[in-house]
């Protein structure tokens, strides 16, 4: 359950996401929840993952009145993962070669059966959402992708502040897995070139590996040292034989692409608990709840703070007046453990002024602050997705 100020971030997370999906030539899609088993049959989760699903929904059989099947049903799931849905996407019409690298990505929740004992807070849970991609691409084009997408895995990660972090390539289980040897082969290698390439430690996964293909994850430390899987970029040469994804070649001949499966946050639940303990509640100013509150000094202030905060709200800053009848130091306590970011106080001299003071998370203070120039330096603060160690250093 998100409340009001869990639901702010995760439309902040997922807005921000959004946008740099569009920036690196993603297509957004979307899929159903739920379907028929023949789906799952087709991509083989329900001979390799039945175990990780919910159990089947049967359904739409119809019987007379003395109970006689005269229709017969069929098995529902909740979907598990998205990939099978995107390969129908990939389908539904002709493809060309001019249209490779073809990136679908979808803020897309999956359900699946997690053994009770092995739930944990967000951070493990039955019902996720994932910021799943599947990359469509010829043979040729299988290292620069991969490249790409580590390279935009590390941008995201920086941009939350996570800045330290390694790699660990999955390799094959040869018990539980598809394909030939030569195909496990050149894909492990090309995941192994590209991961040393990117000059980070690598380190080795063995027979970790998914069943469809091995995979590079990006490994992270948090705050207090902790490590966290969060980026998978993932290859699969499985299911565009299933799915019997073709391509138009430049040769007029028809082609299988190769499928790279990329998630760069995991699943947004996850995600933002490792964030949430990660800052110790006291986000970013772009992802805090509440970025500002006015305080004044007392209530013939109220009016003049008043305009200022319906200002900020005006310029998309989440600002509200505290005009409750807690006195001025109390407020200040209030708001200090809520981690708010920027706490606007204004008293005579201010409004003579026409200025706010600021104070800080940290208990730090600024004075006498023009109000033009206290709203342009707190909307630059969070339209830059300014990352500082304290909130004082915006305003330097």
């Amino acid at each position: 359950m998100f409340h009001p100020k869990g639901g702010i971030i995760r439309h902040e997370i997922e807005s921000f996401m959004r946008e740099q999906l569009l920036k690196h030539e993603y297509e957004l899609v979307n899929s159903p929840h739920i379907t028929k088993g023949a789906l799952f049959e087709t991509s083989q989760h329900l001979n390799w993952y039945k175990d990780g699903m919910f159990p089947a929904m049967h359904l739409d059989e119809v019987t007379d009145d003395e109970g006689n099947v005269t229709k017969q049903g069929q098995d529902y799931y909740l979907k598990p993962m998205n990939c099978p849905f995107h390969n129908l996407i990939f389908r539904a019409r002709a493809r060309s070669y001019r249209e490779l690298p073809l990136r679908l990505a979808e803020f897309g929740t999956v359900y699946r059966y997690e053994k009770s004992g092995t739930l944990s807070g967000l951070t493990r849970v039955r019902g996720l959402t994932q910021d799943d991609a599947h990359i469509y691409v010829t043979d040729e084009q299988v290292k620069g992708e991969i490249q790409r997408q580590l390279e935009f895995v590390f941008e995201t990660l920086r941009a939350f502040g996570l800045n330290d972090f390694y790699l660990e390539l999955s390799t094959r289980d040869p018990k539980k897995s598809v394909g030939t040897d030569e195909q496990w082969e050149i894909a492990e290698q090309t995941l192994r070139e590209v991961g040393e390439e990117s000059g980070l430690d690598l380190v080795d996964d063995p027979a970790g590996a998914a069943f469809y293909g091995p995979k590079i994850s990006v490994q992270a430390r948090d705050a207090i040292g902790r490590t966290w899987q969060l980026s998978t970029v993932q290859l699969d040469f499985n299911q565009p034989e299933l799915f019997e994804l073709e391509y138009a070649a430049a040769d007029g001949t028809r082609k299988q692409p190769v499928m790279i499966h990329r998630a760069l946050l995991g699943s947004i639940e996850r995600f933002f608990a490792i964030m949430l303990e990660h800052y110790a509640g006291a986000f970013p100013v772009w992802l805090a709840p509440e970025q500002v509150v006015g305080i004044p000094v007392a209530d013939e202030y109220a009016d003049y703070l008043g305009e200022v905060i319906s200002r900020l709200r005006r310029e998309g800053v989440r600002a509200q007046l505290d005009d409750s009848a807690d006195r001025m130091p109390k407020k200040i306590r209030t708001h200090t453990k809520a981690k708010v970011p920027f706490m606007l106080i204004a008293g005579e001299d201010d409004r003579q002024a026409g200025a706010v003071s600021f104070r800080f998370r940290d208990g730090s203070q600024r004075n006498g602050v023009p109000v033009d120039e206290a709203i342009a330096l707190i909307t630059s603060a969070i339209r830059e997705h300014t990352l500082v160690s304290s909130d004082a250093d915006v305003l330097a």
